[in-house]
């Protein structure tokens, strides 16, 4: 069956969610990427307490709070774990980065192809509207994303299957017919599930996870888009 879509996972797939490790790295000599790591972890952990505490219902979780309040406090578990000054200046500079993500170098050329060809493009993420709107202007994708989707409406976060349900409401194809994109193991899982045609980015050469099926497709870096459309 042919792909009608590429929906797009954002961070960690589109924006390097451990670039955030060279300011910390500025900020907090010596504790950088252990920052970066724990803060991406934390961030993740919080997404799933919320929606696995409370997932029926209709209103959503009533522990609900954005992904970007998430990840603010995300970031304050983190130095409070390291015993690391939680200067208001040094928050507001990561949070600023944080907003404003580094894209990963081959994403434009990616995106750029799919537009020649006619694909239907659009990011499903946990990020907030805001804070994902940011990141694809500053990253130049504005006119290359035809769909951001964020899960902020439902108050439930990836990977519960009205998270992915999402991408159909807005874009009226079958399941099969989407090829959803990850780097997230987790989050390739889910959307293969959820019956998506998966690929899952690997780019830290990671294991597959070791319950369920693996993802219909893998990959090092998002060119890996391309193959999978042309066989």
């Amino acid at each position: 069956m042919s792909i009608k879509a590429v929906v797009f996972d954002a961070y960690g797939t589109l924006f390097d969610v451990y670039a955030i490790g060279a300011l910390a790295e500025q900020l907090y000599p010596g504790q950088g990427a252990a920052i970066s790591v724990l803060w991406r972890d934390k961030q993740i952990d919080y997404t799933r307490l919320i929606t696995m505490s409370d997932p029926h219902r209709p209103e959503g979780s009533r522990h609900y709070q954005s992904f970007w309040e998430l990840t603010r406090l995300a970031l304050d578990y983190t130095l409070a774990r390291f015993k690391l000054d939680a200067k208001p200046d040094n928050i507001a500079a990561l949070m600023g980065q944080y907003a404003k993500l580094t894209p990963f170098p081959e994403n434009l050329g990616v995106l750029q192809r799919l537009k020649e060809r006619g694909i239907t493009t659009a990011i499903l993420s946990n990020g907030s509207p805001e804070m994902l709107n940011t990141a694809v202007t500053h990253a130049g994708m504005s006119e290359l994303i035809d769909h951001i989707i964020s899960v902020d409406p439902l108050r439930l976060f990836k990977t519960s299957p009205e998270a992915y349900g999402l991408v159909q409401h807005t874009i009226p194809v079958k399941a099969e017919e989407i090829l959803f994109v990850s780097s997230n193991g987790w989050d390739a899982l889910g959307a293969t599930w959820f019956g998506f045609t998966t690929l899952w980015v690997n780019r830290q050469q990671l294991p597959f996870e070791t319950i369920g099926p693996k993802p219909t497709h893998t990959g090092h870096d998002l060119t890996r888009v391309l193959d999978v459309l042309t066989h």
